[in-house]
């Protein structure tokens, strides 16, 4: 229960942090994974043509309830219930209940829960992925490092874009920007291509199984927070497809950072 205490972490110390992340990891688990395994969920449609379920509803409540006595000094940004608390807070959690929905409701056993502490001037500073149904969970704290279970992450050591793997998300995002034929070049000039999608990309490329992902364009928060503490945490880089390092942008590009600039130049080289 909430001791009455005002709770202000400092960034350098965020062991507890990531513990009550971890907490609502468990939390989000409990409820995601039985309704998965008993289709035990019906589907709306949002207004962006997403799917919704009750899952998504109930496990982003359950969290904010959570955050609302452990945290009540902290706000709280989710998906499906937006901004909650002090927008004036230096603390922000960042919570995406069911990333990956579609795969979700169509029985795909690539979705997770997304779990971050964001700091107002530090950005992302605590970040949970959890896929129950994949069996796997990452978690990543600024000063603690990043981990899938209690495995310690390290990106690739790839150099060339010619030897890596990347992963690479089509939508119509990129082709209303006129990029489509870019993604395709980034394709055909690495040494094998695949489209994992979602949060899973990121996570492929903190472990060094993948050497860079591009996302879809049209991303929120939510999607990116608790990625990008991981990605970078171990060893990566983390920005939009233009190069800026942040979460707030509605793209994505992680790397094993020694091909960041070669895959941004694909995306960006002039006169294409």
């Amino acid at each position: 229960m909430h001791d009455g205490r005002v709770h202000t972490p400092p960034v350098s110390d965020l062991a507890d942090e990531l513990a009550l992340a971890l907490e609502l990891a468990d939390l989000a688990d409990s409820i995601t994974l039985p309704r998965y395994r008993a289709k035990a969920f019906s589907v709306d449609w949002k207004a962006n043509r997403t799917e919704v379920t009750e899952a998504d509803r109930e496990t982003e409540a359950r969290i904010a309830a959570v955050l609302a006595e452990r945290r009540p000094q902290h706000s709280l940004l989710g998906e499906e219930h937006g901004a909650r608390g002090n927008p004036d807070a230096d603390w922000r959690w960042v919570v995406d209940p069911i990333d990956g929905t579609s795969n979700f409701v169509r029985g795909i056993p690539v979705w997770a829960s997304l779990i971050a502490l964001v700091h107002r001037e530090h950005g992302p500073v605590v970040g949970v992925v959890s896929a129950p149904a994949l069996g796997r969970r990452w978690k990543a704290a600024v000063g603690v490092g990043a981990f899938v279970g209690d495995h310690p992450l390290a990106v690739s050591p790839t150099a060339s874009l010619g030897d890596a793997q990347v992963s690479v998300t089509f939508n119509a995002g990129w082709d209303e920007l006129g990029l489509t034929p870019r993604l395709v070049e980034l394709q055909q000039r690495a040494y094998r291509a695949r489209g994992f999608g979602d949060f899973w990309q990121h996570m492929l490329v903190a472990e060094g199984a993948l050497d860079a992902a591009v996302d879809a364009i049209g991303l929120s928060p939510y999607d990116l927070a608790a990625v990008q503490v991981v990605v970078e945490q171990a060893g990566g880089t983390f920005t939009d497809r233009l190069g800026e390092r942040t979460y707030l942008h509605d793209s994505a590009v992680s790397s094993n950072t020694h091909l960041h600039d070669a895959v941004l130049g694909v995306l960006n080289a002039p006169g294409k």
